[in-house]
């Protein structure tokens, strides 16, 4: 009960900051939503399969520059076309990598992501026809539900209706990813993660389960790329590189990649604070790494793992006295 309290009042809040008037803060608030989004994906394939992916920014990346397609060279503007487009493009992509990613496991495994997204980066620099190159392209503003918003002033639009499709998307997503992780696929998945051979004595097709939980990643990052794209205006290929990968672990491991509520909690965090690092000091990647290293030496399950390990200890203090 006090869990669907808590995310009952975390809701709550979500729906109310763009009536505070903080309209900087709501638009940093898109990005987490459409890295939440992302994360979700990202959670499913190394929290519950137990494989890392190092070049998970490609289907980030996938999903942003569909949006861009889509809006600015074929005139294709609603956003639920884009979404199942993006959908799409992440299963076509994701099936051939994925079966061969999956053959191998721990390091192997994530080098093998990082080079097939560094891949994906080089294609974006080189073909400049296709991708507008290292300037990128541009991302115009989508249809919602069919309604033109284009006579609405982009900050309004952004902090208004765009706001609210991005939790109506983030909502579903979740519900979406709570049902899949609390079936028996879900348990599966925890099942290889914790011993492959013997979930493969117990009639688990190890290889064909890892395959389907990276299908999934995919969709769900190419789904947060789509939605980030309308955010940001304009999709470049830094968003493929090796560094865009390397924040979406960090963002798991900082919310705890065992909960499944962790990586939103490390999202939200990680772009709040790096927001007010970067206006701060000059260093901020330094001051991540330092984090990152504190964060794997005392609390390796992340900031939730820590807030649920002093809860359980505070309960126990109160039943001992």
């Amino acid at each position: 009960m006090k869990v669907y309290i808590t995310l009952g009042l975390v809701l709550f809040l979500i729906l109310a900051i763009p009536q505070l008037g903080w309209h900087y803060y709501t638009i940093l608030t898109l990005s987490f939503f459409a890295y939440a989004t992302v994360l979700l994906g990202l959670n499913l394939l190394f929290g519950y399969t137990g494989l890392l992916s190092f070049g998970h920014a490609l289907f980030l990346g996938l999903g942003a520059y569909t949006t861009a397609w889509l809006t600015s060279v074929w005139g294709i503007r609603s956003m639920e076309v884009i979404l199942l487009t993006a959908m799409v493009a992440a299963v076509l992509v994701a099936a051939p990598i994925g079966a061969l990613c999956v053959r191998y496991v721990k390091i192997y495994f994530g080098m093998l992501t990082l080079a097939f997204g560094m891949l994906f980066y080089s294609f974006l620099l080189k073909f400049y026809h296709l991708t507008g190159g290292d300037e990128g392209m541009r991302v115009l503003r989508p249809l919602l539900l069919g309604c033109d918003l284009s006579g609405m002033p982009k900050i309004s639009f952004l902090i208004g209706p765009y706001y609210y499709y991005l939790v109506t998307v983030l909502v579903i997503a979740t519900g979406v990813m709570w049902r899949l992780v609390t079936s028996p696929f879900g348990l599966w998945l925890k099942a290889i993660r914790e011993n492959p051979v013997k979930a493969e004595a117990l009639g688990v097709r190890v290889r064909r389960y890892r395959w389907y939980a990276f299908l999934i990643s995919a969709v769900y990052a190419a789904v947060g790329g789509a939605l980030l794209g309308p955010t940001i205006g304009q999709v470049d290929p830094g968003l493929t590189y090796w560094t865009q990968s390397g924040y979406l672990v960090f963002m798991t491991l900082l919310g705890g990649c065992g909960y499944f509520f962790g990586p939103l909690l490390g999202a939200l965090v990680f772009i709040y604070l790096q927001d007010a690092l970067m206006s701060m000091v000059p260093y901020w990647r330094l001051v991540f790494g330092a984090m990152l290293a504190v964060l794997v030496l005392f609390a390796p399950e992340g900031l939730l793992g820590l807030l649920t390990s002093r809860r359980g200890r505070k309960t126990v203090q109160v039943a001992v006295s």
